[in-house]
């Protein structure tokens, strides 16, 4: 073979080597080669193929979701008083009604009792008022007395009892008051860290309270969707259909929880173009944490029979989406037009049939009409 004239620009030098590489290599099936030597550009490419399958896939929805309680509480005193004792432990979880902590009740006790003196006076009055009553109508129809004296003796007693309702409205609000020194969880939940110390003097309604309980069973999971995907949302719920949605880690490698689809915004947030959405998860084992953060996949619909194969098979090209199908042993690039994605798998809505086999390993070296040898994963015999 005639030698070739050395190229000029350093760049030429590359085209130069290859193409003296191609003329003497040999290549299969030339009788002059050395046997076992064959140009490994012309061997066939060693694949990994799926084959195209007819599944029911689910169409979901995935965004990013933050967990809520329905439920935050902040314990708060509603009278003023030394805190006396805690009846519970950071972090438990309490009943409604269970007894948190105590307030000195001296100072209630006075109270009710000053309430209860005073309308023992205004009774002892009011009997002799309606002692005198009694016999001023007998004098009255003897007409030993005046009409004014009477009258004035009726409203002395009418007096004297609206007293004594008085007095019994301060007697249950003192009984009340002693009442709220008995602190009690207003709801079921789970405890967060205590914000004072027994000793302490506490003001009524002091907005930082005593402790918080959250209520994580249920919970739920707030999330956002693109208005784009509102409107097939919407015409599931108004068929009455219950949307399932879950809830995955970071990673979308573990299903912490299933719930249901709850509540829909009134109102498109106009900033970023989506529509906030609510789940509610059941959460008996507390595998949500409030204010976590999770993967959502709301489960918008089935779609039947679809031809579905790995996403990882799919290839991206500034002409579209396309995949590489064996045809004859050679592989031959196929435009797809995808659909749905659900745990890994896409439906491929025109472009393939059901049983084409596809490549899923081994794509880098592919080109269309190019060779190849299909590998499977089943144990060669020993000989």
């Amino acid at each position: 073979m005639a030698l070739l004239k050395k190229p000029l620009l350093l760049a030429g030098v590359v085209v130069v080597v290859a193409t003296a590489a191609y003329f003497l290599w040999p290549k299969a099936g030339n009788p002059a080669a050395p046997a076992g030597q064959m140009n490994p550009w012309a061997m066939p490419v060693p694949v990994r193929v799926v084959t195209a399958d007819a599944a029911d896939l689910r169409v979901q929805i995935k965004t990013i979701g933050t967990v809520t309680p329905l439920n935050t509480v902040v314990v708060q005193s509603r009278v003023t008083g030394t805190l006396q004792q805690i009846l519970f432990t950071e972090g438990d979880k309490v009943e409604q009604g269970q007894l948190l902590a105590e307030i000195d009740q001296a100072d209630y006790q006075i109270q009710l009792a000053q309430a209860q003196g005073q309308l023992e006076q205004n009774l002892a009055q009011l009997k002799n008022a309606e002692a005198d009553l009694q016999l001023y109508s007998k004098l009255r129809e003897q007409s030993s007395i005046s009409a004014q004296q009477y009258n004035q003796q009726q409203a002395l007693v009418a007096q004297l009892k609206g007293t004594i309702k008085s007095n019994q409205a301060q007697i249950d609000a003192a009984k009340l008051q002693l009442s709220y020194t008995r602190i009690h969880a207003p709801i079921s939940g789970r405890l967060g860290l205590r914000r004072v110390d027994p000793g302490n003097l506490i003001q009524a309604n002091n907005t930082e309270g005593l402790v918080t309980i959250t209520q994580n069973a249920p919970i739920a999971v707030v999330f956002a969707i693109p208005e784009s995907q509102l409107l097939q949302v919407r015409d599931a719920v108004r068929r009455g259909e219950s949307l399932t949605v879950e809830a995955w880690d970071r990673s979308e490698r573990q299903l912490l929880s299933q719930g249901t689809l709850t509540i829909l915004d009134n109102q498109i947030d106009a900033a970023t173009g989506t529509l906030r959405l609510k789940a509610e998860f059941a959460n008996q084992q507390e595998e949500l944490f409030p204010n976590q953060f999770v993967n959502v996949r709301l489960n918008v619909a089935v779609q039947q029979g679809a031809v579905t194969i790995p996403q990882d098979a799919v290839q991206y090209g500034s002409a579209g989406n396309y995949v590489y199908v064996i045809e004859q042993n050679k592989a031959q690039i196929r435009q797809v037009k995808l659909g749905a994605t659900d745990n890994g798998l896409v439906a491929v809505e025109d472009g393939l049939q059901t049983g084409d086999l596809v490549v899923l390993e081994g794509l880098d070296r592919l080109r269309p009409g190019r060779a190849v040898e299909v590998i499977t994963d089943q144990p060669v015999p020993a000989s």
